[in-house]
């Protein structure tokens, strides 16, 4: 991967900004840094030298990123080092024609970065949306009797085709799923309830099941004990959404037919993987007889009619669709930084990273999009750095990177960055962090208001640490809002010093704070904080995993250890079960392997199923449960040091100084203070205030 920026002859526009620059330089022949402007006034046929036009308006910034970006990639290097480079982006809100890519011809080198930055002073907006105008009250007789009674004299229209607009995207289809924005925040597609589900009363598909114990169907065909269907007739394309088996797998589903005096659906193909059951959760959404409240939409995909009840009135702000599938791409590019913009409005995830090295997105505000906030795949040294993304539909970051092979780090990071209200529309398996790979580090964020997972991870050797985690799992069960599973390769990870709280999962068998599901195992979880988070250290038949340190308030328990590979799970690791497998693909034999995770070599001629290797030493409990210890895991697992009977001698539990007293018991063995002060978010240049 080169480094440096590619050599190239100087275009005609290029010679003044060379001519100036060289006049600064002249006492040493070299340029120190180079700038570029972009503005909402600005043109691409003027240099870019300024941040605003000049007084006769025959120069000035250009008007677009691209612009800049051959700007900078048309930079012939003047001596041996390249200069650093920033492109300064005026205040406004730019409304993007495409995404925003930038290749390897555009990187940087570490002493000469490139860098991206929105101006001072008012926000930058890059947007992969376009405001939509025109609105009039609706008054066609026809649209109107399909309307509720309550909803006429509210519901505005939009002529879509009449605006250029023709792509109307998908209904529920992951990075194609149109979406509408009032006022900055996301509007509801027409739903019925309006709030939370309603439930599966009989399945009638006729492919039963029985999966743990619990009874199903393959067949999307069932009843509900609504009476409401028979309004829902004739709608050209209604979808139920649904956790149509597990409370931690939901799914979207086409209506392929109502029979309103049974209360029947029957969905179209393909159906959902995990077949249905008795008493789920979904709720009907894309039905125009059911705008019925403000804030909801629906698009006549047939006549390109937007619908919508606006929640303020509707000249009061803007109206936004969805169009892009991304706002910025950056492939196999080195050292370039994006620094204070708003990114918003996208139909998939708003920025991507692909290969490359040591590329950052800092101080940036990411919202309303139909994807991730930012993704990065492969490459080294990635970073995003004190930013809040909120209203994602899918996750907040994905950081995966490394090769597990040689167990070589990829050095990418999560760092101060505050994560809320991810998993909008799709809601399960998108985390606020997703981790993969070798040697990720995700510290000193916040991360709240997710109906699943917080971090989901997998691979090797991560650092997970000073993190504030809470109010997640809230729709879903059987979760964690730390959660791995099912590997005993993905070793090494450690989890310390973060604050997990007040999380519950109203599903089956509820939420867990660290969830090493399903023989999970190799992780450290040191000098942790967990209060009122349930089943809070959850070992889950794994082996070799350290429970240390960590003070427990008001858990229900706070140690969970079993050993479902000696029952229930035993089929997945034995002979060619999922364990085996994911075993044999990694070289455990061999170095570095045998000699970072020893544990693995004999692991199948050792009583894979057994909880092996468990330590849970020197840790507090206050109030809640200490302990659910399966019979068959008890002889496999340490207990050593726990005070888990006698009060700790904590500062005050009430009001939340969980500080230990002078003289605590807990002193005599050796429990180290957990530094409460480092953990969440600090203040940089970037985020001044604290939430």
């Amino acid at each position: 991967m080169k480094s440096k920026r590619t050599k190239c002859s100087v275009r005609p526009w290029a010679s003044r900004w060379l001519a100036l620059t060289l006049l600064s330089g002249a006492l040493d022949h070299a340029v120190r840094a180079a700038e570029f402007y972009v503005a909402i006034d600005g043109r691409d046929t003027w240099s870019g030298l300024h941040p605003t036009p000049t007084a006769d308006r025959t120069d000035g910034p250009f008007a677009s990123l691209e612009r800049a970006r051959d700007a900078v990639r048309a930079l012939e290097r003047m001596g041996a080092e390249p200069v650093p480079v920033t492109v300064h982006v005026g205040a406004g809100r730019y409304e993007l024609r495409a995404p925003f890519e930038l290749a390897e011809p555009d990187s940087g080198s570490a002493r000469a970065p490139v860098v991206y930055r929105a101006a001072g002073g008012a926000p930058v907006v890059l947007s992969g949306g376009r405001q939509i105008y025109g609105f009039q009250k609706l008054a066609e007789a026809q649209v109107l009797e399909r309307l509720p009674a309550e909803a006429r004299g509210h519901v505005y229209v939009a002529d879509l085709p009449g605006q250029g607009f023709s792509d109307y995207g998908e209904v529920t289809t992951a990075g194609r799923r149109l979406e509408l924005f009032f006022a900055e925040q996301p509007m509801t597609l027409a739903r019925w309830p309006n709030q939370g589900f309603i439930k599966i009363l009989e399945v009638t598909g006729g492919d039963p099941m029985t999966v743990h114990g619990l009874r199903g169907d393959r067949i999307g065909k069932f009843t509900c004990a609504e009476d409401r269907l028979g309004r829902w007739v004739g709608e050209p394309e209604g979808w139920l959404h649904g956790y149509w088996f597990w409370d931690w797998s939901d799914a979207y589903q086409r209506i392929q037919t109502i029979d309103p005096d049974r209360r029947l659906f029957e969905l179209a193909e393909p159906y959902h993987g995990y077949g249905y059951r008795n008493g789920q959760r979904f709720y009907a959404l894309n039905l125009l007889s059911e705008l019925d409240q403000p804030g909801e939409w629906y698009l006549d995909r047939q006549t390109g009619g937007l619908y919508f009840w606006p929640p303020q009135p509707i000249d009061s702000a803007s109206v936004v669709l969805s169009l892009l599938p991304t706002a910025v791409t950056m492939k196999d590019v080195a050292w370039v930084r994006l620094e204070g913009f708003t990114f918003e409005a996208t139909r998939g995830t708003a920025i991507r990273l692909d290969g490359g090295e040591h590329g950052e997105i800092r101080g940036c505000r990411i919202r309303n999009t139909g994807g991730w906030g930012v993704t990065v795949n492969g490459g080294r040294g990635h970073g995003v750095v004190s930013c809040d993304l909120e209203q994602t539909a899918e996750g907040g970051i994905s950081l995966q990177g490394g090769d597990r092979r040689t167990l070589t780090p990829c050095g990418h990071f999560a760092l101060n960055n505050r994560i809320g209200q991810f998993g909008r529309v799709y809601r399960t398996y998108r985390p606020a962090v997703g981790v993969g790979g070798v040697g990720v580090r995700v510290a000193h964020n916040l991360l709240a208001d997710g109906p699943h997972n917080a971090i989901q991870l997998g691979g090797n050797d991560h650092l997970i640490e000073f993190n504030e985690i809470h109010h997640v799992c809230y729709e879903t069960g059987d979760v964690g809002a730390f959660y791995m599973g099912r590997d005993w390769t993905a070793r090494g990870t450690v989890i310390r010093h973060n604050y997990f709280h007040d999380i519950r999962g109203p599903g089956l068998h509820g939420a867990m704070a660290v969830y090493l599901d399903d023989s999970a195992s190799g992780i450290t979880i040191y000098g942790n904080l967990f209060v009122r988070s349930g089943r809070s250290a959850f070992i889950g038949g794994g082996r070799d995993n350290l429970v240390e340190n960590n003070l427990f308030i008001d858990c229900e328990p706070a140690v969970h250890v079993d050993a479902r590979g000696l029952g229930w799970m035993k089929y997945h690791v034995e002979g060619d079960g999922t364990l085996p497998q994911r075993l044999a693909e990694m070289p455990y034999r061999e170095h570095p392997w045998n000699a970072k995770y020893p544990q693995l070599v004999g692991i199948l001629d050792d009583q894979p199923g057994a909880p092996k290797g468990n330590r849970v030493v020197r840790n507090l409990r206050v109030g809640g449960r200490w302990l659910d210890l399966e019979k068959a895991a008890a002889p496999f697992v340490e207990f050593t040091d726990n005070l888990v009977e006698q009060d700790p001698g904590l500062m005050d539990v009430a009001a939340g100084d969980y500080r230990l007293r002078e003289g605590s018991p807990a002193h005599k063995l050796g429990f180290q203070p957990i530094p409460f002060e480092r953990i969440g978010l600090y203040r940089d240049a970037w985020r001044r205030r604290l939430p």
